[in-house]
């Protein structure tokens, strides 16, 4: 029978002084400084149509649990056997929806594990490095980004003179899809602007035929 005494010899509150204040102070406050780093990336190489604050969010907690977690597996390998077999049983099932997302992921749990692994001149150059390469490669904005235009005739000849007019006004324009029905022909393009203006497609609204047109950017992964 366990006495009182025998409660505070356990285990367990032997390992409350297994990781010192200083390696929790330091884990944690590097993993929220790299964490809010890779937000800051992250916002600013955004490129979607919705952007998610509660994602960016994420990245910043997903950094502290990972060096928390990666400390305390490193101060007791028993504790890491026992962690493993935790973690596997975890199952999340919501969907990335932009491919760079899970990049970020992947960046914020490998900041988290390096830190905690005491490796900080690793886990701070590399993030920097990391943020200085996406932001020259994935923060360019150019005019030759793709859009869609939905245009909606009333007949064969409205359409044909809305695709001349288009052709004509911006430099490339390729059809995506074409729906008929009685009275209506809708047809919806991927287009390449060749500068800023837009105003093409206000006269294009305007001319004989023609019921409405919509211009509209997109990131370039059509779904048809």
């Amino acid at each position: 029978m366990s006495t009182f005494s025998d409660i505070f010899k356990s285990s367990f509150l032997e390992n409350v002084t297994s990781v010192s204040m200083l390696d929790m102070i330091l884990t944690l406050g590097l993993s929220f400084a790299v964490g809010l780093f890779i937000f800051y990336i992250y916002k600013k190489t955004y490129s979607g149509v919705m952007f998610s604050s509660s994602f960016g969010g994420t990245l910043i907690a997903l950094t502290m649990i990972t060096g928390m977690t990666i400390l305390a597996v490193t101060s007791n390998v028993v504790l890491s056997l026992g962690m493993v077999g935790a973690l596997s049983i975890v199952r999340f099932r919501t969907a990335i929806k932009e491919p760079m997302d899970i990049a970020f992921l992947f960046w914020s749990i490998s900041a988290g594990i390096v830190i905690a692994a005491g490796m900080i001149p690793l886990a701070v150059f590399g993030s920097v490095i990391i943020g200085i390469i996406m932001l020259l490669f994935m923060n360019r904005r150019s005019a030759a980004n793709p859009y869609i235009a939905v245009i909606s005739c009333e007949n064969r000849d409205a359409e044909l003179s809305a695709a001349k007019f288009l052709a004509e006004k911006v430099e490339r324009a390729v059809i995506k899809s074409k729906t008929a029905q009685s009275g209506n022909i809708e047809m919806t393009y991927e287009v390449r602007l060749k500068g800023d203006d837009t105003d093409f497609i206000s006269a294009l609204s305007e001319m004989n035929g023609v019921r409405s047109a919509v211009l509209v950017s997109y990131n370039g992964d059509y779904m048809g």
